[in-house]
């Protein structure tokens, strides 16, 4: 039986205008955690109580309407600690949890590589540590469900200190595994391959795209957050291999500290040479391309992007959207040619078109060279070969010799 939750959703002055996107966000994060939404109970306010976020008067209509009920309490926004168990007590010790605890239950059940299940156990240990506080028996009420699954949650059940001695655990793992992720990266580059990341708010089709693009068979699903563990996978434009990466995607608001928890893995995204950011054509495209420039920002992104409007085959007129956009359907392939294209574009200061010429008494010498250009089309003459190449820009003086004048 899944377990059921009950909104409590605060609209503040500066959210008036978008609290009905932000509403439908958030029932879907409970579908996403495979909980069951219950119901809504609305709530303007001004300001923000100190001591329980609602008013004594609405907390009081909260208790009154959940009376004799099993659900789960969710606010809309982010707790603290004393909040968090000055609510539950006035709720005669309901489970009351905020929209980042539910963020973290949800990552817990999409996290599949050891990275990410130990960054997905220190973020929540982190988070509901100082929650624990004076709390006593009720951690007996914090396992099992929403906003407490994954690896962590038997720890939970610990005593304070063992809790802390598991964070610095955790710490060291997750540095020994950086330190490898870093090490790949210095490979990578070693390596000469241009990396493009795919960035952008959840379930915008990121990871269909890269499975459209790459002939991969990433795990899909329409659901917020469905992945989570950065997925790479190589591709060829005009026969020049490229590293697609698929990162996890932005939401709104995304609490500063996930974004840190999960800073490692986005380092694919802070680092490579161009990023896609992905958009819904059909969606609150405007919104999901402002929250992931300002993520990205956040991050000290500094690399060049393209804005991509994927879903365009639900869409008819895109005369609104962004001029600069390209509009691709992951479903259908439509728009590929001219994003591959747009790559090119983009990155052509990293690479060179030539013609060469390789007299047939040097074709061993540039045997050895090969490996490092890409062959657009070869020509036999009579006395050597004529080829048309792609040549990344840092290799360009080890091919003079061969270059036509």
């Amino acid at each position: 039986m899944r377990e059921k939750s009950e909104i409590v959703y605060v609209i503040q002055p500066i959210e008036n205008d978008n609290y009905k996107v932000l509403y439908d966000e958030i029932v879907a994060l409970i579908e996403s955690a495979d909980a069951e939404y219950a119901g809504t109970i609305y709530q303007n306010i001004r300001e923000i109580n100190p001591a329980t976020y609602i008013g004594e008067g609405k907390l009081q209509e909260l208790r009154e309407r959940l009376d004799g009920l099993d659900v789960t309490v969710l606010f809309n926004g982010e707790l603290s600690p004393s909040q968090t168990l000055n609510i539950s007590a006035a709720l005669d010790g309901k489970k009351v949890i905020d929209r980042t605890t539910l963020i973290l239950d949800i990552f817990a059940l999409r996290a599949e590589s050891s990275e990410g299940k130990i960054q997905v156990e220190l973020a929540q240990l982190k988070y509901m540590y100082p929650r624990l506080k004076g709390k006593g028996e009720a951690l007996s009420r914090l396992g099992g469900g929403i906003g407490t699954r994954g690896p962590g949650e038997t720890k939970l059940e610990t005593e304070r200190r063992h809790i802390r001695a598991r964070i610095h655990s955790l710490e060291q793992k997750l540095a020994e595994t950086e330190k490898r992720r870093a090490q790949l990266t210095e490979r990578r580059k070693k390596e000469r391959v241009k990396t493009v990341a795919l960035v952008g708010y959840t379930n915008t089709g990121k990871s269909t795209l890269l499975n459209a693009l790459t002939g991969a068979n990433v795990f899909v699903k329409n659901a917020l957050f469905a992945t989570l563990d950065p997925t790479s996978r190589a591709f060829e434009i005009e026969g020049v291999p490229f590293l697609l990466v698929d990162t996890v995607g932005f939401l709104q608001s995304l609490p500063h500290h996930l974004i840190e928890a999960f800073k490692s893995t986005l380092e694919s995204a802070i680092n490579c040479d161009l990023a896609l950011i992905v958009c819904d054509a059909a969606g609150e495209y405007e919104m999901q391309l402002q929250t992931t420039l300002e993520t990205l920002r956040d991050m000290h992104f500094s690399s060049p992007y393209l804005t991509v409007m994927n879903k365009c085959d639900l869409v008819q007129d895109t005369s609104a959207h962004p001029k600069d956009s390209i509009f691709v359907s992951a479903k259908d392939g439509r728009g590929f040619e001219q994003l591959k294209a747009k790559i090119m574009e983009a990155l052509q200061d990293e690479f060179i078109r030539t013609t060469l010429f390789v007299p047939y008494e040097k074709s061993a010498q540039y045997g050895s060279l090969r490996a490092l250009l890409t062959e657009t089309q070869v020509t036999y003459t009579d006395f050597g070969s004529e080829i048309a190449a792609i040549i990344p820009v840092i290799y360009a003086d080890k091919f003079r010799d061969f270059m036509k004048r």
